[in-house]
């Protein structure tokens, strides 16, 4: 069998609704609404999910998707009231398909009904539609300056799949990881020449959330080496660590590891943990 660290599968999913809990304070007693999980991913032949609740937007996702994880980053930094739909991606339901004929996630839904997606666009869209504490550059260079390192690392994110799946099928990947240890040399010294702790200055951006889920997978994919010739890439890693945002995002390498078990072994844990 495979090394349970060296495959690219489908991504765990929750849903997440609001309840109201009771809390006493100085003798009283306080209803306060909090959004709470029931972390069950919803698959074929499951309900259709109620109206996107007041003065919130849903976010349709998979607990695991490194895509999905992007907007909930965003989502999450910017304290944007919203609620999760965790989606079986490997058996849609009608209804998310209706939304969003590509099955894809992440998707957005506005409580009139619009839905949006591609995980850049969505990141964007939140960016531009709840404008406290902006994530994107006010400045149309920098925004400009943003995107094409955005595009660049779009040729990066491949070999995270490419070299684990090779290596599990016995292959030589030491080309591969070359071709990933260049591309993040680039990186690299993108940081060294701007001379900032994060890519689009000394304090977190878009960029920085847009890049982050492939670097916590890492350690996962048994690729975390090739960064042992960038340092200051190596440092941004740990300075995204200590975001309290990518602290409420992220799941340890044992969680990943579990479910990739399972998957290998043909009887996905979609709702594993919980």
């Amino acid at each position: 069998m495979p090394s349970l660290i060296n495959i690219n599968v489908p991504f765990i999913s929750e849903i997440v609704t609001s309840h109201t809990i009771r809390r006493v304070y100085s003798s009283r007693v306080t209803l306060i609404n909090i959004m709470a999980s029931s972390q069950k991913s919803l698959g074929k032949g499951s309900a259709a999910p109620g109206p996107v609740p007041k003065d919130h937007i849903r976010l349709y996702s998979m607990r695991f998707c490194p895509f999905a994880q992007r907007t909930r980053l965003v989502l999450n930094a910017k304290g944007i009231k919203h609620d999760i739909i965790n989606i079986n991606l490997k058996d849609k339901p009608d209804w998310f398909l209706e939304k969003n004929p590509l099955g894809l996630v992440p998707t957005l839904e506005t409580q009139s009904g619009q839905v949006i997606y591609e995980s850049p666009i969505t990141c964007e869209y939140l960016d531009e539609v709840y404008p406290e504490k902006k994530l994107c550059p006010s400045d149309p260079f920098e925004r400009a300056q943003q995107k094409m390192l955005l595009e660049h690392f779009s040729k990066v994110t491949p070999y995270f799949y490419k070299i684990p799946v090779s290596r599990a099928k016995g292959e030589d990947v030491s080309a591969l990881e070359a071709e990933l240890k260049e591309k993040l040399c680039q990186l690299n010294e993108t940081l060294v020449t701007k001379k900032t702790t994060f890519f689009g200055g000394n304090s977190i951006t878009m960029i920085d959330y847009l890049m982050w889920p492939w670097f916590e997978r890492m350690e996962m994919m048994d690729l975390k080496h090739c960064l042992d010739s960038t340092p200051q890439l190596k440092k941004w890693t740990e300075h995204m660590l200590a975001d309290p945002t990518v602290k409420a995002t992220m799941f340890s390498t044992e969680t990943y590891k579990v479910f990739y078990k399972s998957y290998m072994e043909g009887k996905p844990n979609y709702d594993y943990g919980l």
